[in-house]
C-alpha cells in the first residue's frame, strides 16, 4: 500500500503541470464567463406579518393557539400569493411593469421562518429598481385582496424594498462559481491522469515486468548520463606506472 501510495505521489508530481495548467485554465474562463457573460440579476424583498384580525385587535385573548394559526395561516398564504387570484390582479393594477402572469410567478418566491408569522415575498429581475417595484406592488395588491378571499384583515406590511437604494446583484456569484470550477477541474485532471496511467500497459520497470509478464529480473542496464560518458572517457585516457599517474596528450 505504502509502494502504491508512493506511485501516486510520484505520478501527480511528473503531471503537475498538466493538472494546473488545466485547473488554471477552467478558473479563468469560470470567471471570465461568470464577470462578463452572465447577466447579472437583482433581489428586491419585502416583508409582511400575519396578524390577529382587526376585529380581535382590542380584545386580550392573544394566546399560544392563536399565535400557532396565524403560523398555520401563512403556510397557505403562500399559496395563495402566487395564484392567478393575486398576480393576475398584479398585471392590472400595475400595467407600467410590462410584465404577464406568467412572469410574475417565475420571478416571485415565497419564504417564511418555521413557527413564525412573518413572510418574505422576493422578486428577482435583471433591474434593482424593477424588482423592488414588483415586489411591493405584489405585497400592496395580496394585502388588499386577502380580506375578500378569507373573510379577514390580518396582514400587514412591515416593509417595502427601495426602487433607488443600490445594491449588488445576487447572481452570479464570481468568488463561488471560480470555487466551484477550481475543485471539479482538480478533481477531473487528477481522474484523467490516474485512468491515463491504468491505460498505458507500457513496461517502466522491474516491478512491472515481475507483475504484468511473470518474468523474474536477471539483469538491469543503468542510464547513463552525458556527463558521466565524458568522466569515464577521461579516465581510460589515464594509466598508472607506478606510483605516478601519466596521461595521455596530443601535442
Amino acid at each position: 500500500m505504502e509502494i502504491e501510495l508512493k506511485q501516486y505521489v510520484a505520478l501527480v508530481q511528473k503531471k503537475l503541470w498538466f493538472i494546473a495548467s488545466l485547473v488554471l485554465l477552467a478558473s479563468v474562463a469560470a470567471g471570465f464567463v461568470s464577470y462578463y457573460v452572465v447577466t447579472p440579476r437583482y433581489e428586491a424583498s419585502s416583508k409582511l406579518i400575519v396578524n390577529k384580525s382587526i376585529e380581535t385587535q382590542g380584545r386580550d385573548d392573544i394566546n399560544f393557539d392563536s399565535l400557532r394559526t396565524n403560523a398555520m395561516l401563512v403556510k397557505t398564504y403562500k399559496e395563495i400569493i402566487q395564484t392567478p387570484a393575486i398576480l393576475d390582479q398584479v398585471v392590472v393594477k400595475y400595467p407600467e411593469l410590462g410584465l404577464t402572469a406568467k412572469d410574475l410567478l417565475d420571478m416571485i418566491r415565497v419564504s417564511s421562518t418555521i413557527d413564525t408569522q412573518v413572510m418574505t415575498i422576493s422578486i428577482t429581475s435583471l433591474s434593482y429598481e424593477k424588482a423592488a417595484k414588483t415586489v411591493n406592488a405584489v405585497s400592496e395588491v395580496f394585502k388588499s385582496t386577502i380580506p375578500s378571499i378569507m373573510k379577514v384583515d390580518n396582514v400587514v406590511i412591515l416593509n417595502e424594498a427601495k426602487p433607488d437604494e443600490s445594491v449588488k446583484p445576487v447572481s452570479p456569484n464570481v468568488k463561488i462559481n471560480v470555487a466551484i470550477v477550481f475543485v471539479i477541474s482538480f478533481m477531473l485532471a487528477l481522474g484523467f491522469v490516474f485512468l491515463q496511467d491504468y491505460l498505458d500497459d507500457s513496461i517502466k520497470s522491474e516491478r512491472d515486468i515481475e507483475l504484468f509478464l511473470g518474468l523474474p529480473t536477471l539483469a538491469t542496464i543503468s542510464m547513463v548520463r552525458p556527463d558521466e560518458l565524458i568522466g569515464k572517457t577521461a579516465a581510460k585516457s589515464t594509466r598508472m606506472v607506478g606510483d605516478t599517474v601519466y596521461a595521455n596528450a596530443n601535442q
